[in-house]
């Protein structure tokens, strides 16, 4: 199971989990059953989800959908815990036994969210042009689109190499994106998220254009550096980390003496997340920031 996602629906996200080797779609429970009965919050739509599931056992409802497989998924307080998920057929019984104007509508929707997918996996350009189109609703200019998927790019190429250099996915990757960051910017991952004033939001979302160029910088001259020198294993994949974000730091430094201004900014894109909110989780890494 990996590859996990945010969708919407009707501008509601559902928190989703893509298996690769079945080519099936999970999606949290509480989270439809949240949008299909229009409850308020999270802690509602979970308590309405429990109410029923023990109305549909107590009535001997099919266990394809009472017993629902469970996975970690990230709440809403930025926290990751176990969640009731549910393929695409389990969703299509359970629907039947919410009463909501939205039943039909929704259907429609997930059989659209089961194309896509498969769509990209076939070609994955579409996956690409579906994250343009999202993040130009977001309020984003096509420039600044532009740069944050060849950002993704480079990240996708660097998080290659790690893994031939032994580095584990999880906490080793956040480390050494850590790194990186703290020798570019002069401040570790979460600082720099503060000074944005961001929580569970992604960084890279909130940069300004030449934040993401140097961001890139750092990230691409760590790629480079491994691969001409080939460390073995986390630590020595660190050193080169710290290396690769000088590279950016310089180029930063020397920026910032010829404008006499500070590249880093405390400005997010708050302003621009009218349309959609949240969205956009990973399509990168599952890496950490």
């Amino acid at each position: 199971m990996n590859d996990h996602h945010i969708q919407l629906y009707e501008n509601q996200p559902i928190r989703t989990a893509w298996d690769e080797e079945a080519e099936e779609w999970y999606f949290s429970v509480v989270d439809v059953v949240g949008v299909l009965t229009d409850q308020p919050d999270a802690r509602r739509a979970s308590t309405y989800w429990a109410v029923l599931k023990k109305r549909l056992k107590n009535e001997g409802a099919d266990q394809l959908f009472t017993n629902c497989k469970q996975l970690k998924m990230t709440a809403a307080d930025g926290k990751k815990r176990m969640t009731d998920v549910a393929d695409t057929e389990q969703l299509f019984r359970l629907i039947q036994s919410i009463p909501s104007p939205k039943a039909e509508p929704f259907k429609l929707w997930l059989a659209q969210v089961g194309r896509e997918r498969i769509e990209e996996t076939i070609d994955p350009e579409q996956a690409i042009d579906r994250a343009l189109e999202t993040y130009l609703k977001k309020g984003y200019s096509e420039e600044w689109v532009h740069q944050r998927l060849l950002a993704i790019r480079i990240r996708n190429e660097l998080t290659d190499e790690w893994q031939k250099r032994g580095v584990e996915k999880g906490k080793e990757y956040a480390i050494l994106t850590d790194e990186i960051t703290r020798a570019w910017s002069g401040m570790t991952t979460r600082q720099y998220k503060r000074l944005k004033g961001l929580k569970k939001e992604n960084l890279r979302d909130n940069m300004s254009d030449t934040e993401i160029v140097l961001n890139m910088l750092a990230e691409a001259s760590t790629r480079d550096i491994s691969k001409e020198e080939k460390p073995e294993g986390f630590e020595e994949s660190r050193q080169i980390a710290k290396r690769g974000g000088n590279v950016a730091g310089t180029a930063r430094k020397a920026l910032e003496a010829e404008t006499g201004k500070p590249v880093i900014t405390s400005q997010n894109a708050a302003p621009l997340n009218t349309i959609v909110t949240g969205l956009i989780e990973d399509i990168s890494d599952g890496s950490g920031e």
